[in-house]
């Protein structure tokens, strides 16, 4: 297909990360093993840091609302760090969006991007489009559930360069749950933009279906190794095909 931004009065591109920007193989099989390797050195090392303990006392409010709703999550003492690990490896394991894993998990990450263990990977399609829609005027911004400084060190470590300059806004949970209409307001207001001149690009129907309930436009990424969806959208399969 193909779909014109003047034609439909875009100004703005809101792009979600696994599955739209990156190959979900990049995120599953290598950035989530890599964090889980390296979880249980990780909070050892920072165990007294007041940050941790925030991080951890979220969690434990986490893991509170799980055992209340009978979701079995492993048993949690205070203060005991290995049942923390195994919540966290639980919450892994569910692929849950739990906005103290990412954060972790993006702490962690930091030491693999800063060495050169990880790069971040991008489909071949995604520079040239930042690029063309910079040049044309066009706010281009990352709303993702990795954290934003996750998503920085991705855009920032690909075989293309660094791609960050090319992007002007990240947004992660901290605005809401991407499942959540309210969330794509706040988004909308924080760039300054009536709803209705963003468009969101993402492999969830279900995050397309909350974008376009706050008024957004939005388009289905159909990308290699994605889930078909479970429900009709319209859709693109590159990049290419928004001029």
């Amino acid at each position: 297909m193909r779909f014109g931004l003047r034609e439909h009065g875009v100004t703005a591109i809101l792009l979600d990360i696994e599955g739209t920007t990156t190959p979900i193989t990049f995120v599953h099989d290598v950035l989530f093993p890599y964090a889980r390797a390296r979880l249980n050195a990780y909070l050892r090392a920072h165990v007294g840091e007041d940050e941790l303990r925030g991080v951890l006392a979220t969690l434990r409010v986490e893991w509170l609302e799980d055992a209340k709703a009978k979701l079995e999550p492993p048993p949690w003492a205070l203060a005991d760090l290995p049942a923390a690990a195994r919540y966290l490896e639980w919450l892994m394991d569910r692929d849950r969006k739990s906005p103290g894993l990412k954060r972790l998990q993006g702490d962690i990450w930091r030491t693999g991007y800063r060495d050169g263990t990880l790069k971040g990977e991008v489909f071949a399609d995604v520079p040239p489009a930042l690029k063309r829609w910079k040049a044309a005027g066009l706010v281009v911004a990352i709303y993702s559930s990795g954290s934003v400084a996750a998503q920085k060190m991705l855009f920032g470590t690909t075989a293309d360069g660094d791609l960050t300059a090319l992007l002007t806004g990240f947004f992660d949970t901290a605005v809401g749950p991407k499942i959540a209409s309210d969330s794509y307001f706040r988004i909308a207001s924080m760039m300054g933009l009536e709803p209705a001149r963003i468009l969101f690009l993402s492999d969830a129907p279900a995050e397309l279906e909350a974008a376009r309930a706050a008024g957004c436009q939005a388009l289905l990424a159909v990308r290699p190794g994605n889930a078909p969806a479970s429900v009709p959208l319209e859709a693109i399969h590159t990049f290419e095909e928004i001029l």
